[in-house]
């Protein structure tokens, strides 16, 4: 009986040793991998077109109302300047860098800091919203670099860190696993999420994830949280998603998807039974858009797509992903089930409407410089059909920013022109062509809408 004792005693100890050595170990991956890591900080200066809380947008200093919001609200400054931080890394030794998107979103200035504590001024060369990924450039060289990896070849269950700047804390340094893959959040159709539990708190936006092998295998960019801070819920970018959009922003400034122009909603057991489907997968098509490429197609509203070009649609969220993958203007095989049996149709991929940045990056469209901006301080975009659609307008221009006349009228980012005088804004081409002929000085009526309200606004245009 001792002698079994001892020996369960001996395993034990023996045993030990061996679990602690298996524990990993990150100290030589955040030393090689940690000086390709880069904080970056932004400033944007904000327009505040309201001098006094609740007064409207260009209220006339002689308006009855202007001295009672002047006696009783408290003044807010005309100016503003913001600032915020993120992270990035650098994905060549002549200063490409990757980060989010949403880091320089609207901002006047980009800083980079190496953790040499060299800063350098640097060119959003481009951003692309949807996959909320955004390339800059700083002029240097010899710059050290990430390692990029296969997001593929990443197992649930594995562990990986993170290196950014959460709350501007330069440089450092989370572990954790991967939760899960291909993950899709609410209004994100693009990207198959990898979701880690390694902390991620803000100012770690646009920082990279590695695998244990040092290879960068992510963006992190969001958080699921109820209080602002990290709660076991991280959410990174796969890198081969943002390495496409990179290379696409390098080589021709902007982003080009693939489209179907169907509405989908996801097959659930039930709906699989009613349709006949022996499992609950592929996307239902719950609406066709008329004179679109599936209308096109032949796809008609019932119809539940199983495969779009050789690849397995499981769920209604992998379908988006894989057309926006497809180079617009190919032709691709649908495999479809329709009243008991499968059929398939060919179809040629359209594209979908951009929503990259050149430059400074906006909201939607690309921002058009000319006789708006230079004239007036209004950077417009136009809308697309389906903006339009939701807005319930035919015309229509978004202000992506607005400075000097524009913004001392009021205007703000957001806002949708309507109209110059009584020419409705069709797109920003036709909008500067009007602009272009009318005189120096003059004062310029747009129609605005803020929200469900519009109204005009008197900008006086730049007499130099």
């Amino acid at each position: 009986m001792l002698k079994k004792l001892f020996a369960i005693v001996l395993v034990c100890l023996v045993a030990q040793p061996v679990l602690a050595k298996e524990l990993p170990d990150f100290t030589e991956l955040v030393a090689k991998e940690g000086p390709a890591v880069v904080n970056i900080s932004t400033t944007q200066m904000v327009h505040n077109s309201q001098m006094f809380p609740g007064m409207p947008p260009g209220m006339d200093e002689n308006d009855p109302f202007y001295d009672f919001f002047r006696r009783f609200a408290p003044p807010m400054p005309q100016d503003e300047e913001r600032q915020s931080l993120g992270s990035g890394f650098i994905i060549s030794p002549d200063g490409y860098i990757l980060t989010n998107a949403h880091v320089v979103d609207g901002a006047d200035t980009v800083t980079v800091r190496l953790t040499d504590k060299r800063e350098f001024k640097a060119k959003v060369i481009g951003a692309d919203k949807r996959a909320d990924v955004a390339l800059v450039k700083i002029n240097a060289s010899g710059l050290p670099q990430v390692v990029i990896g296969n997001p593929d070849k990443l197992k649930v269950g594995e562990w990986v860190v993170a290196i950014g700047s959460p709350f501007g804390f330069d440089n450092s340094v989370t572990a954790g696993i991967v939760s899960a893959k291909g993950r899709s959040l609410p209004q994100e159709n693009y990207v198959p999420f990898i979701q880690t539990d390694a902390a991620i708190n803000p100012g770690n936006s646009g920082g990279p994830l590695f695998n244990m092998s040092g290879e960068v295998v992510g963006i992190n960019s969001q958080i699921y949280t109820r209080s602002g801070g990290y709660m076991g819920l991280s959410f990174a970018i796969p890198i081969d998603v943002a390495m496409d959009v990179a290379n696409q922003l390098r080589t021709t400034g902007k982003v080009t998807r693939g489209r179907m122009g169907v509405t989908i909603q996801e097959v659930t057991r039930d709906l699989a039974d009613s349709f006949g489907l022996s499992q609950p997968t592929g996307a239902l098509v719950s609406n066709v858009e008329q004179g679109g490429p599936a209308d096109k197609a032949g796809i008609k509203v019932s119809d539940v797509i199983l495969k779009f070009n050789g690849k397995t649609v499981n769920s209604s969220s992998d379908l988006p992903r894989i057309v926006a993958a497809t180079r617009p203007g190919s032709k691709v095989t649908v495999q479809l089930w329709r009243k008991g049996a499968v059929k398939e149709i060919t179809l040629v991929v359209g594209e979908l409407p951009s929503d990259t940045q050149s430059g400074k990056p906006g909201r939607h469209g690309e921002v058009a410089s000319g006789e708006s901006v230079a004239r007036m301080g209004l950077a417009l975009s136009d809308l697309n059909d389906e903006q339009k659609k939701e807005l319930d307008i035919s015309a229509g221009l978004l202000v992506e920013d607005t400075r000097g006349a524009a913004a001392r009228a009021g205007l703000q980012r957001g806002d949708v022109v309507l109209a110059i005088g009584n020419i409705p804004a069709r797109s920003v081409e036709q909008f500067n062509e009007v602009l272009k002929r009318i005189p120096k000085g003059r004062n310029v009526a747009l129609l605005v809408r803020r929200g469900d309200n519009a109204s005009y606004v008197a900008i006086k245009l730049d007499e130099k």
